[in-house]
């Protein structure tokens, strides 16, 4: 009873509310900071790359400008980023992926706006420690109990999305493909995690700036070599892939069945949602981790807050697009010739990867690398999202309630390695999905700010 109702709930938001609203930011602030995503682009590149090192200065507050865009990268590329793309690409088609790309080209503007005000409303406590996220904006832009309702509001939906259920998912991940590729039983593997984040949960902001630094460089260029590695053995294949997306982007029907109209708007909404809860641009999530960035003014974070949603997108989820097009929907693939019922018994959105990785590697090593890679996403994916949920745990109840937080998170992560509910995972979409609204109230009604850093960073030519 409960689940369907949950089900129902998630349904609404994802297909007709927050799909709208978050096109709708994203539209919004590339109009009103004329494009900033084109326009600062190559400042942002230059800030990330012109300034790489795994081993940045220790701060006394907050972190680098690439620490806290390595933590936002670590919460933006999970899971979702494989089964997330694979699922979108068995639903919607090929063509899902192109609407994934707008999506992405929108959300840049909107991460910069979330970035941006996040460095604007930051403050510090009374021991120096840097506090921001969209609880500190909302209740800029709403004074009064109006604001303290809504900040609440948001703080209680992404301590229970984040913090709790979607680390336990994220934890269900990793026990399950490694379970399956290596045969280690699951607790063990949920034991040896909860010891990993115990360590780096507790010795707070400075560690985990240590840790995700110098692990998002590395699981990245992993993923990226295997990639590469099945693109270079499949390269004969891959002008068919890039003409499929775009194809079958205005003509999804001639591979999912249906009417044009039904292929297109699931081709769509697949391509949207799909997209927006990968690179998380408009959420709300990723601003705790760019308000501790010490930059010299509130553009600078913004611009490189841009190229985590362009790496995410672009780069990560992207790349395992054309993996699987290029191996199962070409001319000798399983899926070439449209969707069967043998098919679609052998084949959905959690294996989809391991199918396109093991047709190159071999059955055990596809399994073996997909294994790995979710391991990394979803173990950085915990540590980003345990960190947006201690921010909003201290501001509701003070710095006395982030040690019974953490216990409670690392309870939260041993049991999603034991068990799997699909309670669980729709709770986990839905505070998700609700944590958006109070977040995106607040983008459009700080306007002026999010236009005053752009001014303020890059001056606008009349």
């Amino acid at each position: 009873m409960l689940l369907s109702i949950v089900n129902t709930i998630n349904s609404y938001l994802s297909d007709y509310i927050l799909v709208i609203l978050l096109i709708a930011v994203g539209l919004w602030f590339t109009i009103k900071t004329r494009f900033v995503q084109v326009r600062c682009f190559g400042e942002g590149m230059g800030k990330v790359f012109g300034n790489l090192s795994l081993h940045g200065d220790r701060h006394k507050s907050g972190m680098s400008s690439f620490q806290a865009l390595a933590t936002a990268i670590a919460a933006q590329v999970g899971t979702g980023n494989i089964v997330g793309a694979s699922g979108a690409i068995l639903t919607g088609g090929p063509g899902a992926i192109f609407w994934m790309w707008i999506i992405a080209f929108f959300g840049m503007a909107t991460i910069y706006a979330e970035a941006t005000l996040a460095q604007q409303t930051r403050r510090k406590d009374s021991k120096g420690n840097i506090l921001g996220g969209p609880v500190y904006y909302i209740t800029t832009a709403f004074r009064g109990g109006f604001g303290k309702f809504l900040a609440g509001f948001f703080a209680v939906a992404i301590i229970l999305a984040l913090g709790f259920f979607g680390c336990m998912v994220q934890s269900n991940s990793i026990g399950s493909t490694f379970q399956t590729a290596f045969g280690i039983p699951s607790w063990i593997v949920g034991i040896a995690l909860v010891a990993i984040c115990a360590v780096i949960f507790l010795g707070g902001v400075q560690r985990l700036a240590a840790v995700t630094e110098k692990l998002v460089p590395v699981m990245a260029a992993l993923f990226i070599l295997g990639g590469l590695v099945v693109l270079i053995a499949r390269f004969q294949y891959l002008d068919d892939t890039f003409a499929m997306i775009f194809r079958y982007a205005f003509q999804p029907d001639a591979i999912i069945g249906g009417s044009l109209g039904y292929a297109l708007k699931t081709a769509i909404s697949q391509g949207a949602k799909r997209g927006l809860f990968s690179n998380e641009a408009g959420m709300g999530s990723t601003p705790h981790a760019h308000a501790l960035a010490n930059v010299a003014k509130p553009h600078d974070q913004g611009v490189v807050a841009m190229i985590g949603v362009f790496i995410d997108t672009f780069v990560v989820l992207t790349l395992n697009a054309l993996v699987v097009i290029s191996t199962l929907y070409t001319a000798d693939g399983p899926l070439a010739g449209g969707y069967t019922e043998t098919v679609a018994a052998t084949l959905n959105n959690t294996n989809l990867a391991q199918a396109a990785f093991g047709s190159i590697f071999g059955e055990a090593m596809g399994a073996a690398f997909v294994a790995v890679c979710l391991f990394f996403f979803a173990f950085s994916t915990i540590l980003g999202w345990n960190l947006f949920g201690k921010v909003n745990v201290t501001y509701l109840f003070g710095e006395k309630a982030v040690v019974p937080y953490t216990v409670a998170a690392l309870v939260f992560i041993f049991l999603g390695t034991l068990t799997s509910s699909d309670l669980v995972w729709s709770l986990s979409d839905m505070f998700n999905q609700l944590m958006v609204i109070p977040n995106a109230i607040a983008l459009f009604a700080l306007t002026g700010m999010v236009v005053h850093a752009v001014r303020e960073g890059r001056p606008l030519k009349k």
